[in-house]
């Protein structure tokens, strides 16, 4: 037996590709500039809570959108039936409709030609050809024009195209490096920054419309006058009517007042502006003329004689730093429509530098633990193993840099945890070559056999994790997204590394040493699980039921109450982690912040006492009180204890947090469904539903954990949940197919038997690959902070909780199941043995 020069030849380029591409990951950039430039250059870019930054969320507010829609259309339509000498009666809005009726019903079809242009067509998109406009008569003299469901489409698609150009210059204005800004679904902008920013200047860019424009002052309670306030709350009566709209500006900068030192923002007209500018002063001098910015005045000078140059200036209150966010905004052009802030995360540097460190020596403690655990079951050959955990962990490395990925903390803990899964492969086909041998094969018969026997078992548990990790992704956001995908590259790539190569590897070593056998033996002078175990489980089924049922109620009493910790993920609001030199006085901390008056604060130490975390429920006052909020507790915080961060802030909106959670519940029920089709079409239905009903208990157990310690449940812990599903399902996958083999061996053996006997051969393999998790994730548990804690510490509990239900949970029911299929069959006079082997 030999293997194919072209396969080894294969494999050997295909690791030397991914060696070369994800070396660059750990080389400075002094040394990557002196590598051939034919070498790859790209790296794994790290996420926000890496590196530190802040992650906005706007979504377009369709609303204001379709009410600037109306106005237009009104004045549009008043405009060309005025030119046309068409008179009317009235010209008005009603809801989302204009209404025209005429003084003249004769008129009504040559009023419907005049406004005709007024109805565009769409030109783009699965809407092209169709009118923008549902334009309809009511009686004898009236038109009505209102937006069609392809018109607002198109409008909002294209809002939010244009706020997109509009972001992106607003933030290259002010200089933030290696920005992420993208479309996120029909109506939603993501915007990330990278380096610490102040989430009020952030608002205040990204937020703001930026219409700007120029009134002249009338008088309080005149028609067409309407009541606008500056920063400082005074009033002004603003004539509505627009002199002149900021669209024709060209320049805006920063400069100060020769008299006051005071900074103010100067700015510059195009060609047509300037004429319209200058014309404006000539007509009102000694007039009052408004300065106003998303309807609040930012100046109001009088006009003391014609400006003809076409610039000017605005004054005001003004820090250096507000003075420049303004001129951004004016250069950079307004927004199509108002923007609003629905999520805001915040990392600052400092975190994302300790992020970081903790990754590395998590993931590198987890990594150990793992491979001195293969060593020990496995000795010599075990190296085959590690050697396949690590060109594992490489790879994927390399499939994340070619993909662009990013790199989050939860991303890391899905690395840990595939190097877990990813020793399974190995475990089980360690496990049957053993038993080849036991059986007498020679060493290349064994090899052969026994990864033929594991091949189909290691496609249908990996296929059951990619499962979950796939909905992970499709459901998940962020950096649980980065999760799923750091996940599911492992899982794949341990496909290669874990069968393809290392069978290669070990026919390499069988032929260059003539073994006549494979001695897999253990590094210590005994084995953790001996072979031929005979131990009766279906003994203790009801006993295993019974603790299962009263850890199951007790779940769901304390799921009832006290209730899970929700996080602001899914309850909405403000948290903020807020780090101290020495021990965090609470006291002062909530006597300082329940002076502010901003609602319930809940206040949390988590991993030591230097660690706070301060939960406020969401503002009433829209976006800006959000802000305003979190200005306060940044500012008592620091009034309270000299030495506090504020290390990580989070703003949810209702809408994003209601998404997440139908989101979160809707993935685990489809995993599940997922499941339990694929064990159904792969086995059997009383495997399917023995499986289903055991992952139900787990789920339930692990919700009760999560109760019962308090852990946050967000987003995270969504992931734990889907993960463990995937996990579950994936340990009982491994005994259903020794059953499905020992039915076909033992065609006359009680189902009973059968399923202990099954159980037993593959008690090794499930003992090995749970611990192997557990000690890939202990690390991370233990060290692995705010950001993975409600991951890897209930993935610890879970690990256990699916290793013990496996056989004590799905085992009996399946057993149930089968033998009440078998009695109904045996009624209806069919063979009892053809019939428990079915």
């Amino acid at each position: 037996m030999k293997n194919a020069g072209w396969k080894v030849a294969g494999y050997l380029l295909v690791i030397i590709i991914g060696l070369l591409t994800a070396l660059p990951n750990i080389l400075s950039d002094a040394t990557l500039s002196k590598l051939p430039s034919w070498l790859p250059q790209q790296r794994v870019s790290l996420g926000l809570d890496l590196r530190g930054g802040s992650h906005l969320v706007l979504e377009v507010d369709q609303a204001s959108l379709q009410d600037e829609w109306m106005q237009s259309l009104t004045q549009e339509t008043r405009t060309a039936l005025r030119d046309a000498r068409i008179e009317t009666r009235v010209i008005r809005r009603e809801g989302r409709s204009v209404i025209v009726t005429l003084a003249d019903p004769a008129m009504l079809v040559q009023a419907r030609q005049t406004l005709a242009p007024l109805n565009g067509q769409i030109s783009t998109g699965l809407n092209a050809g169709r009118s923008e406009l549902d334009v309809t008569t009511r009686g004898t003299d009236t038109l009505v024009l209102a937006p069609s469901e392809a018109g607002l489409s198109d409008r909002m698609s294209h809002a939010v195209e244009q706020s997109l150009e509009v972001i992106r210059q607003r933030v290259d204005q002010v200089g933030v490096a290696e920005p992420t800004i993208q479309r996120v679904g029909s109506d939603r902008v993501l915007v990330q920054l990278p380096g610490e920013q102040d989430p009020s200047n952030l608002r205040a860019l990204l937020g703001s419309t930026a219409k700007m424009s120029f009134h002249l002052l009338g008088q309080q309670g005149e028609p067409g006058v309407r009541m606008l306030e500056d920063e400082e709350g005074r009033s002004y009566p603003v004539e509505s009517r627009i002199l002149l709209s900021g669209d024709r500006l060209t320049d805006a900068r920063v400069a100060f007042d020769p008299q006051t030192s005071q900074p103010v923002v100067s700015f510059r007209f195009d060609q047509a502006g300037a004429a319209r500018f200058a014309q404006i002063t000539q007509q009102n001098v000694g007039s009052p003329f408004a300065i106003v910015l998303d309807d609040k005045v930012l100046s109001a000078p009088v006009i003391r004689e014609p400006i003809t140059g076409g610039s000017g200036q605005i004054s005001g209150a003004f820090s250096v730093e507000q003075a420049n966010t303004l001129a951004a905004l004016l250069r950079a052009g307004a927004l199509p429509a108002k923007l609003t802030v629905i999520e805001e995360r915040t990392v600052g540097a400092d975190l994302g530098g300790d992020a970081i460190e903790m990754g590395i020596m998590s993931g590198l403690a987890g990594f150990g633990l793992v491979a001195a655990f293969i060593l020990v079951l496995y000795g010599a050959w075990g190296l085959l193993a590690v050697l396949a955990l690590t060109l594992n962990v490489i790879l994927t490395f390399a499939g994340l840099t070619l993909l662009g990925a990013t790199l989050t903390l939860p991303g890391i803990a899905g690395i840990v945890l595939g190097i877990g899964l990813a020793v399974d492969a190995n475990v089980l086909i360690n496990e049957r070559i053993r038993e080849e041998v036991s059986k007498g094969r020679s060493a290349f018969a064994a090899i052969d056999h026994g990864f033929s026997k594991a091949y189909s078992t290691i496609i249908d548990s990996n296929v059951t994790a990619l499962i979950a990790t796939v909905l992970l992704f499709w459901f998940g956001s962020g950096p649980v997204r980065g999760f799923a995908v750091t996940m599911g590259l492992g899982i794949a790539i341990s496909m290669f590394t874990a069968v393809s190569v290392v069978r290669v590897a070990m026919v390499a070593i069988a032929n260059r040493y003539r073994l006549k056998t494979i001695a897999i033996r253990p590094l210590l002078p005994f084995r953790l699980v001996k072979d031929g175990t005979t131990i009766d489980f279906m003994r203790a089924r009801l006993v295993g039921i019974g603790i299962s049922a009263v850890l199951s109620v007790t779940s769901v009493v304390l799921f009832i109450t006290p209730g899970l910790n929700y996080g602001v993920d899914f309850k909405g609001g403000i948290q903020l982690e807020v780090s101290t030199q020495g021990p965090a006085d609470l006291a002062a901390f909530r006597s300082g912040l329940d002076a502010l008056g901003l609602g319930e604060v809940a206040l949390q130490e988590f991993g030591d006492s230097n660690h706070v975390m301060v939960r406020l429920e969401r503002q009433p006052g829209g976006e800006q009180a959000q802000t305003d909020a979190v200005t306060k507790v940044r500012e008592t915080v620091g009034q309270i204890d000299k030495t506090a961060k504020i290390e990580r802030t989070e703003v949810v909106g209702p809408k994003v947090s209601g998404e997440l959670a139908t989101a979160g519940i809707t993935s685990v029920i489809l995993a599940s469904l997922a499941m339990l089709v694929y064990i159904w079409v792969r086995f059997d239905w009383p495997f399917a539903v023995g499986a289903i009903a055991t992952l139900v208990l787990d789920v339930t157990k692990t919700v009760g954990f999560f109760a019962l310690t308090g852990l946050d449940f967000n987003l995270t812990a969504i992931a734990a949940l889907l993960t463990l599903v995937g996990y579950s399902v994936n340990d009982k996958v491994v005994v259903y197919d020794r059953m499905r083999e020992n039915m076909r061996l033992y065609k006359s053996m009680r189902f009973r038997d059968l399923i202990n006997l099954s159980i037993n051969e593959t008690l090794a393999r499930s003992l090995y690959t749970s611990a192997t998790a557990f000690l890939a994730m202990l690390p991370m548990a233990i060290w692995g902070g705010s950001a993975v804690e409600s991951f890897a510490v209930p993935m610890v509990f879970g690990i256990f909780i699916a290793a013990s239900s496996s056989v004590f949970i799905a085992a009996p029911i399946l057993l149930f199941l089968g033998d009440w299929r078998a009695r109904r069959r045996k009624a209806r006079g069919e063979d009892t043995a053809e019939a428990t082997a079915a």
